[in-house]
């Protein structure tokens, strides 16, 4: 298996012991919250923002390049920064974030608030409460919302002291109201309506005049719907209308002069593309950016943000692909990505002119470091690290691989191997199945549970099985109906695909993943019981049925349709491939992994497969932890998780020695 060249830099290091390195790499470092998340610069290059933890407390931090001062902004008791965004020279809006039941991250409140890049005049704009800026030079009433609000667009017609926004009350149940317009004074929060969305939850992509045209989002079947109109006040037209099965174009951007909008669009020869649809005419364009594996990711913009240069994928590793030839971004990414080989550039931020920009480089083995890209000097200085205490050279790299499944479909995935055995067979393996399962795919990037196992002596497997995002949709459609079928038999192959390339030995081999996962690692063992020698569920579904009267997706006459469409809703078929109703099959021994305030997945899944066990006299391992939710978030639980994974897995399939008397 290939190195990267920044690996060759530590060939040294490679020579030490695997435990030199395990001692090196601590759980506590592996659990720790970025130290930086995001990085932003103002309009005019003055500023800098970035969220923050100092001392275990969640800040925003506002830097002034100019004068080398700064300031800190601390959120509400036990909130924290989620999101923000420079709307002009000085004026930062930002939301805040809480821990909710049912998410493993801050979920956002709703609420909108402002604060100058000197940290004065800050205070909520929009939200549920009565509220004062708390700046020393005025005060500013703020009227009580019941609805949530977020930043649709800043204005480019020249008015920097507005922005747009989107409103979707909580009058109207769990599947919300026609989302709201507003135009939104920066400053005192004061805002008038220009629209009314013609669904619910929209999103939408704004022209250059600050006028939404495209309103974007599910129907109440979650067919996928777009709309279209001239301009503000203009009737809202249908514009595409898809199904369970189809997919439709995708609004992105307007280019400079609002003759384009570029599309995601459906291609008979590619997986992904990108597409000009033409304005006057509305007709779609032939693409300017296509690849035969994966879809776009994300865009790439001219440094003023005002084209569209070129896209991000990932069809195994990053790319950043050019279709206007010489652009400002492409250079400044070329640059960066030779001064920094091995690592990932994207540019994440820049001035309204593009004479500066922050870019971040980051990898599989690195959690990233962001750079000052000056454009006049086509040089870089380094900004801050997201987390300091991770050292690359110590870490597991992901090796992209595929592979044909056993009705010939292309698989994708990726295998990390533990750091300095990278050429090693017949190694421990763990096979982890990302969540989802729709639409979510596992990538190249640094992921601290990866490092948990790999560091610990275990190759991991992960599988971009049929239904996974990323892949077009035909790809994810093969998955609809498929939990417990051909999306498991997906990673059944893996397996055995590493078996057959001497990666891994037969009865060594454990799976392991969270939510989709969690019900996968289940139906792996009772599937194929001979196959895997334990299971680690990790806030799972282990009963079918249960998913249409527990859980917030069937809240939603949007959620349950789409339940209907992904999942199917044959009780036999449910009960069939229910890991709760096939434990007579069940071999592998087992750990459960429950949070006690999960919405997404209620607790009861993990709890009735417990007691289900228990009442077979089936001696498993449960781990539960009350005040958690979708995946554990406090970092000390995080920790305990990790010790207890790795303890597990080296009681079942061994430690850091490869297998005795392997091959």
């Amino acid at each position: 298996m290939e190195k990267r060249i920044r690996r060759a830099a530590f060939g040294v290091l490679c020579l030490l012991s695997f435990q030199l390195f395990a001692a090196t790499v601590s759980f506590e470092d592996l659990a720790r919250h970025a130290q930086y998340s995001q990085v932003k610069i103002s309009a005019d290059g003055h500023y800098l923002a970035a969220t923050t933890v100092v001392k275990g407390k969640p800040m925003l931090a506002l830097i002034d390049l100019v004068n080398h001062k700064g300031t800190m902004l601390k959120p509400r008791e036990g909130n924290q920064v989620v999101d923000f965004w420079w709307v002009n020279d000085h004026r930062v809006l930002y939301t805040e974030g809480t821990q909710v039941s049912g998410w493993d991250q801050p979920f956002a409140t709703g609420e909108l608030f402002a604060v100058n890049g000197d940290g004065s005049s800050s205070g909520l704009l929009f939200g549920y409460r009565a509220g004062t800026s708390m700046g020393s030079t005025r005060t500013q009433k703020v009227q009580s919302e019941r609805a949530s609000g977020e930043l649709v667009s800043i204005l480019r017609n020249g008015d920097r002291n507005h922005v747009m926004i989107a409103s979707n009350s909580w009058e109207s149940g769990a599947d919300g109201a026609y989302t709201q317009l507003f135009i939104m004074d920066v400053n005192s929060g004061i805002k008038r309506p220009v629209g009314t969305a013609p669904l619910r939850n929209a999103s939408f992509v704004v022209d250059n005049h600050g006028v939404a045209r495209f309103a974007m989002g599910s129907d109440s079947h979650a067919y996928p719907v777009v709309y279209y109109r001239e301009g503000e006040g203009q009737p809202w037209q249908l514009l595409f209308q898809g199904s369970a099965t189809r997919d439709v174009p995708w609004p992105e951007t307007f280019n400079r002069d609002d003759t384009v909008v570029y599309m995601s669009c459906p291609s008979t020869t590619a997986v992904g593309a990108l597409c000009p649809w033409d304005v006057a005419s509305k007709t779609m364009k032939a693409p300017v950016w296509t690849n035969d594996v994966t879809v776009g990711e994300q865009l790439i913009l001219s440094l003023d943000g005002r084209d569209v240069v070129g896209m991000y994928a990932m069809p195994g590793t990053p790319s950043a692909s050019a279709f206007v030839p010489g652009s400002d971004t492409m250079k400044a990414i070329a640059a960066l990505s030779k001064a920094l080989p091995g690592e990932s550039v994207r540019i994440v931020s820049s001035t309204e002119d593009g004479s500066k920009a922050v870019a971040l480089a980051s990898s599989d083995m690195d959690p990233g470091t962001y750079y000052l890209w000056d454009a006049a000097t086509e040089k870089a200085e380094q900004l801050l690290q997201r987390a300091d205490w991770i050292k690359p050279n110590q870490m597991a790299s992901k090796q992209p691989i595929e592979f044909k499944a056993r009705d010939g479909l292309t698989i994708h995935g990726y295998l990390s191997m533990p750091p300095g055995r990278e050429e090693a067979k017949h190694v421990p393996l763990v096979v982890m199945v990302h969540g989802g399962p729709f639409g979510i795919r596992d990538d190249w990037e640094y992921d601290p549970l990866v490092q948990v196992m790999a560091t610990r002596g275990y190759a991991v497997l992960q599988v971009n099985f049929r239904g996974s995002g990323g892949y077009g949709e035909g790809f994810e459609h093969a998955g609809y109906q498929q939990w417990g079928g051909t999306m498991q038999d997906d990673v059944t192959d893996a397996t055995h695909w590493a078996i057959d390339q001497r990666i891994a030995t037969a009865g060594h081999i454990c799976i392991f993943g969270a939510s989709y996962g969690g019900y996968a690692a289940l139906e792996g063992v009772v599937k194929e019981p001979d196959l895997y020698r334990c299971a680690v569920g990790y806030v799972g579904v282990y009963d079918l049925a249960k998913m249409y009267t527990d859980g917030d997706v069937s809240d939603r006459i949007s959620g349950r349709n789409f339940l209907r469409s992904t999942l199917g809703t044959d009780p036999a078929v449910l009960a069939a491939h229910s890991p709760i109703n096939q434990l007579d099959k069940l071999k592998a021994s087992v750990l459960l992994v429950v949070g006690g305030q999960d919405q997404r997945v209620p607790p009861v899944q993990g709890e009735s497969l417990h007691r289900a066990l228990d009442s077979r006299g089936v001696a498993h391992e449960w781990l539960y932890k009350a005040g958690e939710a979708h995946g554990f978030y406090d970092e000390k639980n995080n920790v305990e998780l990790f010790e207890r994974l790795t303890q597990f897995l080296d009681r079942n399939i061994g430690g850091n020695a490869a297998v005795a008397g392997a091959p």
